[in-house]
């Protein structure tokens, strides 16, 4: 008579009465992980004779995958453009208070800044795995300081730098290292952009697009060249125009190299982008939306005035502005609020709101065999929600790590 122990010793958990994720749909499918990794269930009931160690009752919730979030500037009063002798702590805290927003990965951001601050800041900053301390960092997005003065917007114009001097060397020296980036944004329109964008691809980091006066031909050499991202879409950039849609068009362009996608982010907190422009760019490309928060050290605390990098930002409300402007800086939204919003008024399905800040991020960073969905073999990172797509319990790597308080009871079985 076999026996009902699986091959591994590992325990076993199986996710049940619930609604995943799969395939682009919410299917009524049970959830199974094991050491850290999703389980083909037919292969464990066959091959191994295996049966769950532990029983999670979801309630008829939903399973997502973990949201990743590939521009946060800070949160809950950590600034990660400071160079402070506690960052690595603030790191770690931002990292934890974010599991509760159902965000199980992040590329902590820098927004531009002297070139000293780039020099103590990136070495400081590690990829790390998620965890019961926190999600995991996917590595640096570093948004400036490479960008058009022009759009500038809460970036302080006397630390922007251009490529005109020595291409490729002058962004290394600006940053000192290139170890853990993982995404860089500039304008293209800057002399020798090319040749820049050609060598961060050829080490494997993200190009995007922002903070420029770009027209639609600058913006479709700049894909030509490696570039697959945009910044915070509509934002920063020159407003649609018929004649020459400028980065915008990239969402439609006709020049796109076969095989590449162009992604872009969406920061949906109902601030920087009005409902109709959300459904505009949804509705013209709806794979290659990413959502953001562009948070900023407000994220989490009461109004008032606090920091961006060098400027003083002064929050009202839900708006973020540059003191004494009305200059928006980031935003306070979280990613959980982001996608909710998104659902509400972009008329996506509520599948389509959830892979634009899971499946999407992913495969722009380029892990989506790893992370951002719930096939069999990828990292068990979770987000547990209700209908209305709030966040009841997140996992990291098949182990709860957040949850609120009056949800699910877990059954171990003898």
């Amino acid at each position: 008579m076999p026996s009902n122990k699986s091959v591994s010793d590992a325990p076993i958990t199986r996710f049940q009465n619930c609604h995943i994720l799969k395939d682009h749909k919410l299917q009524r499918e049970d959830l199974w992980v094991r050491e850290g990794k999703i389980l083909n269930p037919e292969k464990l009931f066959f091959d191994e004779k295996g049966s769950a160690d532990i029983r999670i009752d979801c309630n008829g919730g939903i399973i997502a995958p973990g949201f990743i979030d590939t521009q946060i500037n800070g949160g809950y009063g950590i600034d990660f453009s400071l160079a402070t002798d506690n960052l690595k702590c603030g790191l770690s805290m931002v990292a934890r208070k974010l599991l509760s927003t159902g965000v199980t990965s992040f590329c902590p951001t820098l927004v531009t800044s002297p070139v000293p601050i780039y020099h103590q800041v990136i070495p400081q900053i590690e990829v790390q795995d998620g965890g019961p301390w926190g999600a995991g960092i996917l590595g640096l997005h570093l948004e400036g300081p490479f960008i058009s003065k022009d759009k500038k917007g809460a970036h302080p114009e006397e630390y922007l730098r251009t490529f005109e001097n020595r291409g490729f060397q002058d962004l290394l020296d600006t940053y000192g290292s290139l170890d853990n980036v993982r995404i860089v944004t500039l304008a293209p329109e800057l002399d020798r952009s090319s040749e820049v964008i050609g060598g961060l691809v050829s080490r494997g980091i993200r190009v995007s697009l922002g903070h420029s006066v770009a027209n639609l031909t600058q913006a479709e050499a700049a894909v030509r060249h490696g570039a697959t991202f945009i910044t915070h879409l509509f934002n920063a950039m020159l407003p649609f125009h018929h004649r020459d849609p400028g980065i915008v068009g990239l969402l439609t362009s006709s020049e796109i190299p076969v095989g590449r996608s162009v992604f872009y982010g969406m920061i949906a907190d109902g601030i920087h982008t009005n409902p109709a422009a959300l459904r505009i760019a949804y509705r013209a490309h709806p794979h290659g939306m990413v959502l953001v928060t562009d948070a900023i050290m407000a994220m989490g605390l009461p109004s008032g005035h606090h920091t961006l990098g060098q400027q003083t930002i002064e929050i009202n409300g839900l708006h973020a502005y540059v003191a004494g402007t009305k200059t928006l800086s980031g935003s306070i939204a979280t990613m959980d609020m982001c996608v909710r919003h998104l659902w509400q008024v972009a008329g996506c399905s509520v599948e389509a709101a959830l892979e634009a800040a899971s499946l999407r991020p992913a495969q722009l960073l380029g892990i989506e065999q790893a992370k951002g969905t719930l096939d069999f073999g990828t990292d068990a990172d979770l987000v547990l929600l209700d209908k209305e797509l709030n966040v009841k319990a997140t996992y990291i790597a098949g182990e709860w790590v957040w949850k609120r308080q009056t949800i699910t009871n877990e059954e171990k079985v003898e």
